[in-house]
């Protein structure tokens, strides 16, 4: 509310110099927090930095395009460069990742992961080597840290090695898991990261900052510029080549004031109070798997490593979409499902701020009512 009630207009340096330093600030002190590489820090003195877009889905956009703008500056004599460009990630990456290509006009291949839902460097090596010999130009790869379907991690560090030797742009999309990676027990899954290009996640998802706050990072932010740089005279200000203007990494012109919010959690939580958070959702997950476990009518489908839970009925995936048809339909809790390899899994997260024991064993109690009465018809 505070946000919105400045009505700060932060589209340059100049519009409001407060909206542009306490991003800056902010982005640093979270890239701190997750150790990143201080290539990506304004802090470092060097190009890298970070910026704060609306969601991952523009993150992600964002990064194809720069992407796609590099390889059209180091190719300017090819005419028939853009059909012949292509990006790739895992088969469990988001949706978003997609209608970015769609959008970007760029080809999207999807690799297949492995039997732990990973995208692996070998089969990544494989299929652009392949593009290669068939006269494709690969531009882009987004590794995801936490899919959407299992909370499942893409093998970072050997996608990374693959991304250098091939001079391939690496996107990371973190967009739900990244908040974990504050906590130390959780930050080896980032290992890797000193190999990307640019790097991202939502706060609003599992940090307790609310809607819309995605954070993203760059290495090198003279390529945004030079992505999307349309600097007509009624914008030009002093100062604008000494510090960002962050008009230039983003789609849109004009952005709000989204930094003082997140500033306001940090101030208000700590580093401490935000690690306790995320530990206690990890926690309750682990509970409800506990509970999935005592009955021998369900069983887990993947590892537990967060706040997701996926399971199901023993049986078919017919059965599992009249379970969550009916879950849904009795109005108590809600579910949503997910399509893993073939098979139909329910999938419990832990999400909301006030989660408590009590939800999740009230939420297991209307499962399991529900899975006996299914089971007597």
């Amino acid at each position: 509310m505070l946000s919105d009630a400045i009505g700060g207009v932060g589209f340059t340096w100049a519009s409001n110099p407060a909206c542009t330093e306490l991003e800056m600030m902010m982005l640093d002190w979270v890239g701190r927090m997750l150790k990143l590489p201080n290539e990506f820090l304004f802090s470092a003195g060097g190009k890298g930095g970070g910026v704060i877009q609306g969601t991952a889905s523009e993150a992600t956009l964002v990064a194809l395009l720069t992407a796609r703008n590099r390889t059209v500056t180091n190719n300017n004599e090819n005419k028939d460069l853009l059909h012949k460009m292509v990006a790739y990630c895992s088969d469990q990456a988001h949706s978003s990742v997609e209608r970015a290509g769609l959008l970007a006009m760029v080809k999207l291949r999807s690799i297949p992961s492995d039997d732990e839902r990973q995208m692996r460097g070998d089969a990544l090596e494989k299929a652009i080597k392949e593009d290669k010999a068939n006269g494709m130009i690969p531009i882009f790869v987004c590794a995801t840290l936490g899919t959407t379907s299992t909370c499942a991690f893409d093998q970072l560090e050997e996608i990374g090695q693959v991304c250098q030797r091939h001079n391939v742009w690496l996107h990371i999309d973190a967009a739900y898991a990244g908040s974990a990676f504050i906590c130390p027990e959780f930050r080896p899954l980032l290992n890797g990261v000193e190999f990307a290009d640019s790097f991202n996640f939502n706060p609003h998802k599992w940090m307790l900052v609310n809607f819309d706050c995605s954070l993203m990072w760059i290495r090198d932010s003279s390529q945004f510029v030079e992505a999307f740089n349309v600097d007509p005279l009624y914008l030009k200000h002093n100062h604008q080549h000494s510090i960002p203007d962050y008009r230039h990494w983003q789609i849109p012109l004009g952005r709000r004031f989204r930094s003082l919010k997140l500033w306001f959690v940090i101030r208000l939580y700590g580093i401490k109070g935000l690690q306790d958070h995320i530990r206690k959702q990890v926690a309750l997950a682990k509970e409800f798997s506990n509970l999935v476990s005592t009955d021998k009518n369900f069983e887990i489908v993947e590892e537990v490593k967060m706040g997701l839970v996926c399971f199901k009925l023993k049986g078919d995936n017919k059965v599992n979409e009249q379970l969550l048809e009916n879950i849904n339909k009795d109005g108590r809790i809600h579910i949503v499902p997910a399509m893993v390899k073939d098979v139909y899994v329910l999938r419990f997260a832990i999400c909301a701020t006030q989660t408590s024991v009590k939800d999740v064993q009230f939420a297991w109690t209307v499962i399991h009512q529900l899975a006996t009465e299914l089971g007597q018809k």
